[in-house]
Order: C-alpha cells, then sequence, then structure tokens
C-alpha cells in the first residue's frame, strides 16, 4: 500500500509517496491549489496502484477543497492532526523542514496511528463549526474594538458611572451611555472615533448574538443529547461536533481521545 502524505498550503499541496511496508518514501510532486491541480495530484497518485489512502496534514481552511475533491472521487482520506507531526518530524532520517519533507512526516504519522479519523463529505457538521468559527472570529473583533474605544474613552475623560464594569461593552444598555456622553462632548477626532467604535460594537455584538441563536437551532436538531448535560451550552457543543464531525467517524475511544486531546 502506498500513503500518500500530504503538506496543504494556500497556493499548493505537495504530496508524498510512502510505502508503507516499508516507510520509505518513493517520490515527491507539488501541485497547485485548484481544479487543474488536484487533477493532476490524483493521475499522478493513480500510477502507484490501486492500493492507496491520503493522509492530509489538517488544515481545514486550506485542505478542506482537496479533501472534498478526492472523497468525490472515491478515495480514501484520513486527516493528520498537526500536533502528530512533531514526532513524525524528529523520526526523519533528512533534517530541517520543507514542504517535501512536511509531506513524508504527514504520511509516517499516519502509518504510525492507524486510528486516525477517516474525512467525510460535509453536512450538518461544517455548518456548526463554519458559524462557531465565525463567532469566534467576531468576538476577537470586537474585544479590540472595545480596548480602543477603552483608551479614547479615558483620554477624553468620560465618566462613565466612574468605571465600565467588565464585559460592560458587550451590552446595548452601557453602549446606549456611552454614546450619549460622547454626544455631548464637544467634537472632536477623538470622540468622533469613538462614536464610530460604539457604533461598530453594537453591530458587533447584533452578529455575535444572531449567530449565537442560528447556532443552538442546529445543535438542538444536531446534538440534544450534548444540551442535557449540565454546564453545556449550544455553543460549547457546536465547538465539541465542529471539530469531530460525528463520533461515528472515529474507531474507538482512543481514537477520539488522540483528536481532540489538548
Amino acid at each position: 500500500m502506498i500513503v500518500f502524505g500530504i503538506d496543504p498550503h494556500m497556493k499548493t499541496y505537495t504530496a508524498s509517496a510512502t510505502d508503507a511496508a516499508t516507510a520509505r518514501t518513493v517520490a515527491d510532486k507539488t501541485v497547485t491549489s485548484n481544479e487543474c491541480g488536484h487533477d493532476a495530484l490524483l493521475a499522478w497518485a493513480r500510477k502507484f496502484g490501486p492500493d492507496r489512502v491520503f493522509a492530509i496534514e489538517d488544515c481545514r481552511h486550506v485542505s478542506a477543497r482537496l479533501e472534498r475533491y478526492l472523497i468525490a472521487h472515491g478515495e480514501r482520506v484520513v486527516r493528520v492532526p498537526p500536533k502528530m507531526m512533531a514526532g513524525a518530524r524528529r523520526g526523519c532520517r533528512t533534517y530541517g523542514k520543507s514542504d517535501p519533507i512536511d509531506a513524508a512526516s504527514v504520511a509516517r504519522a499516519a502509518l504510525r496511528e492507524p486510528h486516525l479519523p477517516v474525512a467525510s463529505l460535509v453536512g450538518p457538521e461544517q455548518d456548526a463549526r463554519l458559524l462557531v468559527d465565525h463567532r469566534d472570529d467576531l468576538l476577537g473583533e470586537r474585544s479590540r474594538m472595545q480596548k480602543r474605544l477603552r483608551w479614547h474613552l479615558h483620554d477624553l475623560d468620560v465618566d462613565v458611572d466612574v468605571e465600565l464594569p467588565p464585559r460592560a461593552l458587550d451590552r446595548y444598555i452601557w453602549l446606549d451611555r456611552v454614546e450619549e456622553l460622547l454626544i455631548h462632548l464637544q467634537p472632536t477626532t477623538r470622540s468622533r472615533i469613538a462614536l464610530d467604535q460604539v457604533a461598530r460594537c453594537r453591530a458587533l455584538t447584533a452578529d455575535i448574538r444572531l449567530l449565537e441563536r442560528q447556532i443552538r437551532t442546529i445543535m438542538k436538531r444536531l446534538a440534544p443529547e450534548l444540551l442535557a448535560f449540565p454546564g453545556c451550552s449550544a455553543i460549547s457543543a457546536a465547538h465539541l461536533i465542529g471539530q469531530t464531525a460525528g463520533a461515528s467517524r472515529f474507531t474507538s475511544e482512543a481514537a477520539f481521545a488522540i483528536v481532540n486531546a489538548g
């Protein structure tokens, strides 16, 4: 059997054909990360015979298209968590870091761990992951905006009940209070920027709450048993479901733990 370890990047994929019996690299190939590259990679891999598996480093923001292409063409694809790569690289006889070396490390990691999750076509689990990841991005953006707004309020000496409580700028009532105080200040560049930041924080909060409602709706349908656990919110359940993409893909509890530990 040939294991094709793949190191994915935004513009290219590098594949290393590794003999499962000897763990030796047979050949390497780099293709572009588009439809032509996908076709070229599959045509090249099929020259090595029918007994093959594709092991892709699990960076789904850059590897998802290739996964979908290979699965749609009847290929078996497993995901190798990035945390497993360090040990595989230490076991390589070639020193340094390059795409072919990383691709070979992916293949060797797949040979070392036979219970990796098998990639599957997209479904509601991916929807949950996309929504919860987007929510996390918006939370980070709002947090950065709130920090800049607090510094402007400090410089403007805006008295918002002496001090803004923690997480106060997550709430509309506090944003309304800050906006009211800023409106009554003498117009300056800083006060105008602060008002714009208040508006952006309010808009981001509205988007975040909408996403949370959508996530709750999906999780009530997708994993009501998780929501039944005390303390397990829809957001936590979505993170878990989105990461595992269905626990049935794992061959054992140990395989599940390997991918989701840490």
